[in-house]
């Protein structure tokens, strides 16, 4: 009986490593294609004389977001659903876009393109690519907030300030109890 018992734990255990094995293969390859289809947009040639152009509220991917330090990159596309942030890190609907002072703010899942941020250090850069242009940020300041804190949220005007957000604790299993919040000013 309680090898039967064993067989059976052993089993289950089996089954849910394959399905998060499955679901980690599919966001990877759904962030790879959507990074492709970022890479080409920023890449097309855009006239340069303009002060800003935000993405069209009808685009799903609107730029790319380079992590330097860590060496990683990832598109960026508009919203912030859960089906918008399969595809990459997520603009919040009513903040800013590069160049139009004010605050921007990028989210992202703890457990597939901010797994690495809190490896972030203070003075570090990060860059935004859009199709007008790029755009460098330094980190100020990292914090921890409650998960229903909105107060992060907030107009920066005139400083622009770029704020990177998810869930924490990042090894946190289920729904997460706060926010990791980065604050990066841009580069003049």
């Amino acid at each position: 009986m309680k090898r039967k018992i064993s067989l059976l734990f052993l089993a289950g255990g089996f089954f849910f490593i394959t399905v998060a094995g499955i679901q980690i293969y599919s966001s990877k390859k759904i962030q790879s294609e959507t990074l492709e289809k970022a890479t080409q947009l920023v890449k097309a040639e855009q006239p340069v004389s303009f002060e800003k152009v935000p993405p069209s509220q009808n685009e799903d991917v609107i730029g790319i977001l380079n992590l330097q330090p860590l060496a990683e990159q990832f598109p960026i596309v508009a919203g912030t659903t859960d089906e918008d942030l399969e595809k990459g890190v997520g603009h919040y609907d009513g903040t800013a876009f590069p160049n139009e002072k004010d605050q921007i703010v990028l989210s992202g899942h703890r457990d597939t393109v901010f797994k690495r941020l809190g490896e972030l250090k203070l003075g570090d850069e990060l860059t935004v690519e859009m199709p007008y242009g790029t755009f460098t940020y330094v980190i100020e300041k990292t914090f921890i907030v409650e998960a229903d804190d909105r107060t992060v949220i907030k107009s920066t005007a005139p400083n622009e300030v770029l704020t990177l957000t998810t869930c924490y604790p990042f090894n946190f299993v289920g729904d997460a109890p706060q926010r990791y919040i980065v604050n990066a000013k841009r580069k003049p």
